[in-house]
């Protein structure tokens, strides 16, 4: 299923094993995807994606270099935590790029989709050169009997370059038509930073009738560009004092929700 219309963001904090998690245990990082999950869902949040995101550094989420098992269960247990107290369509981003063990979260916990950094071409990130793995990703799913699933691909995704250089019209019709991902997004330059409404409006018109979802900076002065897009994923703004490691505010979470209410595209 393609979310459509606010889509809040449960960050993980740091657990176990991570570099930052001090004295953190798994139980309190599963409370804390609980009450951020009630409070997007008090504030009229349409769905909610569930990330690693305090486990920095991410590993790549390749074969080669996966996310630890521990993690990967941890965040089973919390989107299946946070479906069952949201009561709506959870989806989960397994950091950096690890879709395949997004894709077996989302299976075996009903979740209705999936965030992946780069499903086709090539990026430069922090974690080092990403290739897209839309060959596995989509065997993997088909195999699992989940292709309901939907799959939201980044295009220029945030905290990265593209390897080489190509118009970002060519990237979106590639994650589309050979990818087959299902919707893509497109995100500012970092966390928490506006998308560019010329980019977005290329990528809008290259993608036609597919879903397109703006991946980071909406706000109560953006709204603007949801005429543009079916979706918007808010993590940074909806949290206390807009701290993207604070709790999710539901006050918040309630303004942007009705101010963006039937400003997305139909």
């Amino acid at each position: 299923m393609t979310p459509r219309g606010l889509i809040g963001v449960v960050h993980l904090p740091a657990m176990p094993g991570d570099p930052r998690a001090g004295d953190a245990t798994f139980e309190a990082a599963l409370d804390a995807a609980r009450r951020d999950a009630e409070a997007l869902a008090e504030g009229g949040a349409d769905a909610i994606i569930v990330e690693n995101f305090g486990s920095a550094p991410f590993p790549k989420g390749t074969p080669e270099q996966p996310t630890p098992p521990h993690q990967v269960a941890a965040l089973t247990l919390a989107v299946d935590a946070c479906r069952r107290v949201a009561e709506r369509p959870v989806g989960v981003n397994v950091l950096r790029n690890d879709a395949r063990a997004a894709i077996g979260i989302a299976a075996a916990t009903g979740a209705a989709f999936v965030r992946v950094n780069v499903h086709v071409g090539a990026y430069v990130t922090d974690q080092g050169v990403i290739e897209g793995r839309a060959f596995e990703t989509l065997r993997y799913r088909a195999a699992l009997g989940v292709e309901h699933v939907a799959i939201l691909a980044d295009v220029r995704v945030k905290h990265a370059a593209p390897l080489a250089a190509r118009p970002v019209e060519d990237e979106v019709k590639d994650a589309l038509r050979r990818g087959l991902a299902d919707a893509v997004v497109v995100s500012g330059r970092g966390t928490g930073e506006p998308v560019d409404a010329a980019h977005l409006g290329r990528v809008r018109a290259a993608a036609g009738d597919a879903p397109v979802v703006i991946g980071s900076g909406m706000d109560p002065t953006r709204v603007e560009l949801a005429g543009l897009v079916d979706a918007a994923i808010v993590g940074t703004w909806l949290k206390e004092g807009g701290d993207v490691r604070a709790p999710v505010d539901s006050k918040r979470v309630k303004r942007l929700a009705e101010i963006l209410d039937g400003r997305f595209r139909r």
